[in-house]
């Protein structure tokens, strides 16, 4: 399977590629449903992860986020994510979209990145929307600072919450790729967050070639036309040594 991956990728007109969570775990960050690392097994996403929740507690909200953005600070780029970033000069790679916050594609050298879910290193202000941009101690404070532009609203992270829209040029440069593809590549995603999920479906609808890389089965398993069940890293570099051939 590695080999017909491979194969489908050199001959591909068109490489589109998503991921998720799950590329990010050789960096040291955890997937968010993992049974004993997961974000989501030490914590119900409705308390930190919506707009009510930080009306309601922003000081708490703030908090989870910053432990968070630290934590993603000190972490970097793998391999996979490094590949990905090459492949852009040596392969018709047309746009990689992500549903991680981390910003670790766009460390390693990746280009046009359509971040779905937006990006735990950039702010907002909660009402207004504007972008903000805070010195480090403001965003390492115990509480998020005013907005500057309206002075009311408070700073929040520049991610989309449970029950917020995706961003919508991103989501319709993301639709485009899909559409467009010849090859679908999925890495490190469970397939059950909407409408990123759509993305796989709405390839293989348009007779894309979906490669699926994940270590367990996911709801895009039955839509992939191969699915290899391992690592992101392990998948890649395997792949790429058949490349070089």
């Amino acid at each position: 399977m590695i080999e017909q991956a491979s194969r489908s990728l050199r001959e591909a007109a068109g490489i589109a590629v998503m991921t998720g969570s799950g590329i990010s775990v050789a960096s040291g960050i955890p997937t968010f449903r993992d049974p004993e690392e997961g974000m989501w097994t030490k914590v119900e996403p409705y308390q930190m992860a919506t707009p009510e929740a930080f009306a309601r507690d922003p000081e708490k909200v703030w908090q989870w986020y910053r432990w968070r953005r630290r934590k993603i600070e000190h972490s970097q780029p793998n391999r996979a994510h490094h590949l990905l970033a090459e492949w852009q000069s040596r392969l018709p790679m047309i746009g990689l979209t992500t549903q991680n916050v981390d910003g670790l594609h766009a460390e390693a050298g990746s280009t046009t990145i359509r971040e779905l879910h937006g990006s735990i290193r950039r702010f907002i202000c909660h009402l207004c929307r504007r972008e903000l941009l805070l010195t480090a101690q403001q965003s390492d404070a115990d509480a998020p600072p005013h907005c500057t532009h309206c002075q009311h609203g408070l700073a929040r992270p520049a991610v989309v919450w449970f029950g917020e829209a995706l961003p919508e040029e991103q989501f319709q440069a993301a639709y485009q790729d899909a559409q467009s593809c010849s090859v679908y590549l999925v890495i490190g995603t469970s397939g059950v967050v909407e409408p990123a999920a759509s993305l796989a479906r709405l390839a293989a609808e348009h007779g894309a070639t979906v490669i699926e890389i994940n270590p367990e089965p996911t709801a895009l398993t039955p839509h992939a036309n191969l699915s290899l069940q391992t690592d992101a890293v392990t998948a890649l570099t395997e792949i790429d040594q058949l490349l070089h051939q």
